[in-house]
């Protein structure tokens, strides 16, 4: 075993010198951050004001709304720091803080992903035993084992990864990440490797398998029917989907790209791959399912409306005012 040390903090190298570039940088990514915030957000205030949006559907969009947030926020502060900076150091506490947000970030989505897929399929399959299939009691039973089991499992992954002797401290990435922090071990473990295998198989492949049979089974089951029925279907569906789609892809490329020798990639290519899963998904998210589903567009434009005359009337209302005093 070569001779490990216990580095107090991680260097992360994939970050490029683009010279004044990282001004207009940093302005669009705050920009970027801004509308994620600012878009699911409100997302969530049009879902929680409005009673009638307050079924399982939409109940569940809320909550991938509120991941979105979550894990935006444990990557962007970090890294607008790190894009004015010359230096790109985290340390050890920070640096497998930042690993859990992001990764359960990751977990949530698809765990979320699956309990929609699910409720897709009940609504289609059997929507006279909708609501009982979909009670409250089924509904806050699904979302509590949603956010307790990926962060379990992550609890229990990051003390096996902060257990390991490490053999160096950089990082080729632009925030931290578990398995590039595995491949600076001095030791092959194979309990740790089976562990992780089994790990990411529960929490990847089980539920992207779930979602696709799912889908199989509304696809069955809306062949036969009226192309009216399946517009409705379709409608409902569409959102999801592409979410789904979006979520895969954007995984799939940071997954990919972790397994990768960096050296041999152009570090720009290498830095768009890795910020994908992180950027996409909650940029996309709240534009995707409030364009596609009517409740939700009809709400916020009655609020845009309404928001719109308030300012409208506090104009018209200034100058009397102003003429009273």
């Amino acid at each position: 075993m070569e001779n490990s040390t216990l580095y107090f903090y991680f260097n992360l190298t994939l970050f490029m010198d683009i010279g004044y570039y990282r001004y207009p940088a940093f302005a669009f990514c705050f920009l970027l951050y801004g509308f994620i915030l600012s878009a699911n957000f409100a997302m969530i205030l049009i879902i929680i004001r409005e009673s009638t949006l307050h079924e399982p559907m939409y109940i569940f969009i809320a909550f991938l709304s509120a991941n979105s947030l979550f894990g935006s926020t444990g990557f962007f502060p970090r890294f607008l720091v790190d894009l004015l900076s010359d230096t790109h150091l985290m340390s050890r506490p920070a640096c497998f803080t930042q690993i859990y947000v992001i990764y359960t970030y990751a977990s949530y989505e698809l765990t979320f992903l699956s309990i929609m897929a699910y409720d897709r399929y009940v609504a289609v399959c059997h929507p006279l035993l909708y609501h009982r299939k979909m009670s409250p009691k089924t509904v806050y039973t699904l979302t509590f084992f949603a956010w307790i089991c990926p962060a379990c499992n992550l609890t229990v992954s990051i003390i096996m990864i902060v257990r390991l002797p490490l053999c160096g401290n950089s990082i080729q990435k632009v925030y931290c990440a578990s398995w590039n922090i595995v491949k600076l071990s001095c030791v092959t473990n194979a309990v740790n490797n089976i562990i992780a295998m089994l790990g990411a198989i529960i929490i990847a492949f089980l539920p992207f398998g779930f979602i696709l049979y799912t889908y199989l089974r509304i696809v069955v089951a809306c062949w036969k029917k009226s192309s009216e029925v399946r517009g409705k279907v379709l409608q409902s569906c569409f959102p999801h989907v592409i979410s789904f789609v979006i979520y895969s892809i954007t995984s799939f490329s940071d997954a990919a790209l972790s397994r990768q020798n960096l050296d041999e990639i152009s570090p720009f290519v290498a830095v768009i791959l890795s910020l994908e899963f992180v950027l996409i998904p909650p940029v996309l998210n709240p534009v995707v399912y409030g364009l596609k589903l009517p409740e939700i567009r009809r709400h916020a434009v009655k609020i845009l409306s309404i928001t719109h005359k308030t300012k409208r009337n506090s104009c018209q209302t200034l100058p009397q005012t102003v003429l009273i005093m």
